[in-house]
């Protein structure tokens, strides 16, 4: 806190004698006390005593504590709003997948030996059950120094010792003042830098030296004094923020999110670093409000699938009460929504980490590693399914085959529809991240006039005829282009020729539709429509609108009793309940890319597609294509 006692003056009205400063204070909390004595293996890895943490979860979040200073002043202290703030860590660890708990200084409000070991003891509560940094604030120490100030009643509390068990604490510079700790969340490595409210330069040279050694980990600063902010949230850097900025942030850009207290009213703001890269710099500090700011906590919501972070800022000792006992103070302050209190980050970590850590690609999996029992065709792209697939962008000529590597002879052949240009159709190294084959076709159709072109199977292909009256599976992936350009409804993904009416069926709508087809709505909707081989229906799949510019992986799975459509693994809303048993086939080609109507094809596909395969069984989502367990954790270089 900024506040006009802190301990350069002494401790003011208080009267207490500088000498308290330095008095000895018990330590039993600073080893790691409450750890379990089985706090390995499965637990060192993260997940300390009831709630367990899963550091492979896309989703994990980070709890940020600011100043608490006024809980911990001489008489006036009341530590149970910060034990509530452990307890509610602790029981909701596995829930909200906390990883870290980073507390940002000014614990305290003169540093007094009485002060330190009532925090001290606070802490126990979250000893053992969530890991966590403390640094000092200018509250904590004698605010006239340096991290060189030597032993202090606040390093003898919340030094290297109190976190050597802690299996994320990494290390702490010489004097003890600051430290870091290394991250398990998301199936990689995370680094958290908890540096003292006024790092000297021997401090700065050591942080550094931590940076260079994991040159691959992002990295969260931490620190009392960062920035201050307007009224209405917007934050500048702050003298001592402005030296960080210079000397440690901006050049490292593996920094990401630095985050101070201090100074009210909370803010944030976005700087580029040397790279060009954004960095968020937060202002967090709620001792100003009601009760010294009750111990509220910030949450950072890390969600790896949705490429953001949702923060949220909350006072578990005030939501802990029961709502008909909450006083007026308290019910208006045990949640902040104010738009610096909660909102949302953008963060695409493959994008931003990209300068220090690329992601690993995997390699191509060789046809025989996707081919389960039952495949009956199996499609791809590169030079082991279209032999002699040239550079990106080059059309792929009329007559062209695309071998079936399942080895049962369902080859396709290319053809343009209506005389279509050349460009039609291109070969591509774009590819899903997860697909097998790493290449794919550009299909370029469309509408007034149709054009496209398709990959057709031989007249006499034992797909044409297949029935599969025990359940099947149809894959395949595909990207939608960005912007989405011109008129595409209803344009074929893939199909089997003929009409439904020839096959005996009549379900109200038109004899001639195709018996089975996969097609796109003008909503983007995925349809996929079936005549099935017992009864006179058209059981139908709606999906919701696929997104532009992404890779999609799309899944039509029937167990022979009905159908089931999963899109990036994820079953859709819309799969009927009706049931429907095999496909309507009638020995006519398989195709891929587009879909006839009264045995004709209209506009063909526009975009890519991927590797296709059809397996004559009902899979499994952990049998796609898609690899569905996790990978191994990203090397880190320290």
């Amino acid at each position: 806190m900024n506040g006009k006692d802190n301990v350069v003056e002494g401790v003011g009205r208080r009267g207490l004698l500088r000498a308290a400063v330095t008095t000895p204070v018990a330590a039993a909390g600073v080893a790691w006390a409450g750890a379990p004595a089985e706090a390995t293996g499965a637990d060192a890895a993260g997940g300390f005593g009831r709630g367990r943490f899963d550091p492979h979860s896309p989703r994990f979040t980070i709890a940020v504590l600011p100043d608490t200073q006024y809980l911990f002043d001489e008489d006036s202290s009341d530590p149970e709003p910060l034990r509530e703030t452990f307890r509610y860590l602790a029981e909701r660890r596995e829930e909200r997948n906390i990883a870290f708990l980073a507390h940002l200084g000014d614990v305290t409000e003169h540093g007094s030996a009485h002060e330190i070991g009532l925090a001290d003891r606070a802490f126990r509560a979250v000893d053992g059950r969530v890991p966590y940094s403390v640094l000092a604030g200018n509250h904590d120490v004698d605010s006239r120094t340096d991290d060189q100030r030597g032993d202090t009643p606040y390093l003898r509390a919340f030094g290297p010792r109190r976190y050597a068990r802690m299996p994320t604490f990494g290390g702490a510079s010489p004097d003890g003042y600051n430290s870091y700790h290394v991250l398990t969340a998301a199936n990689r490595r995370w680094l958290v830098l908890a540096l003292d409210w006024r790092i000297s330069d021997k401090g700065l040279a050591w942080a550094q030296d931590v940076i260079d050694r994991h040159p691959r980990l992002p990295a969260i600063l931490t620190t009392h004094e960062l920035a201050v902010a307007d009224e209405q949230g917007q934050a500048r850097l702050s003298d001592h923020g402005r030296r960080l900025w210079e000397r440690l942030i901006r050049r490292n850009d593996q920094i990401f999110l630095a985050l101070g207290g201090h100074y009210w009213p909370p803010g944030r703001t976005v700087l580029n670093n040397d790279a060009g890269h954004p960095v968020h710099l937060h202002l967090a500090n709620y001792q100003d409000r009601y009760y010294g700011g009750a111990a509220m906590i910030r949450l950072y919501s890390f969600d790896l699938v949705r490429d953001v972070i949702d923060v949220e800022t909350v006072s578990p000792w005030l939501l802990s009460e029961k709502p008909g006992r909450r006083t007026l103070l308290a019910a208006e302050n045990l949640e902040l929504t104010g738009p610096v209190d909660r909102f949302s980050l953008e963060l695409d970590a493959a994008r931003r980490f990209a300068g220090f850590a690329p992601a690993p690609q995997p390699g191509p999996r060789p046809p025989r590693a996707v081919l389960p029992r039952g495949t009956a065709a199996y499609w791809r792209f590169d030079a082991a399914g279209l032999p002699g697939a040239g550079a990106a962008g080059r059309p792929v000529p009329d007559g062209a085959v695309v071998r079936d590597l399942s080895g049962n002879g369902n080859d396709l052949t290319v053809t343009r529809l209506h005389a279509s240009a050349a460009e039609v159709l291109t070969w591509s190294d774009e590819h899903h991240g997860d697909q097998p084959g790493h290449a794919s076709l550009r299909f370029d159709g469309g509408k007034s006039p149709d054009r496209g072109a398709v990959l057709r199977t031989a007249a006499g292909a034992p797909l044409n005829a297949a029935k599969f009256e025990s359940g099947y599976t149809i894959e395949v992936f595909l990207k939608l282009p960005e912007p989405f350009e011109g008129d595409h409804a209803w344009m074929g993904i893939l199909s089997w020729e003929g009409r439904s009416g020839d096959a005996g069926k009549s379900s109200g709508w038109s004899p001639d539709e195709p018996t089975c087809s996969l097609n796109l709505s003008p909503e983007r909707f995925l349809q996929y429509v079936v005549y099935p081989v017992d009864r006179d229906a058209d059981p139908t799949s709606w999906s919701h609108a696929l997104p532009t510019g992404r890779w999609t992986h799309v899944a039509v799975v029937n167990d022979g009793r009905r159908t089931v459509v999963y899109v990036d693994g994820s079953k859709i809303a819309r799969n009927p309940a009706q049931p429907s048993k095999g496909i309507s086939t009638l020995g006519k080609p398989f195709a891929i890319g587009g879909t006839q109507f009264a045995e004709r094809y209209g506009q063909g596909y526009y975009g890519w597609i991927g590797d296709v395969r059809i397996v004559s069984r009902a899979l499994r989502p952990a049998e796609f294509m898609t690899p569905s367990t996790p990978g191994p954790l990203p090397e880190s270089a320290g």
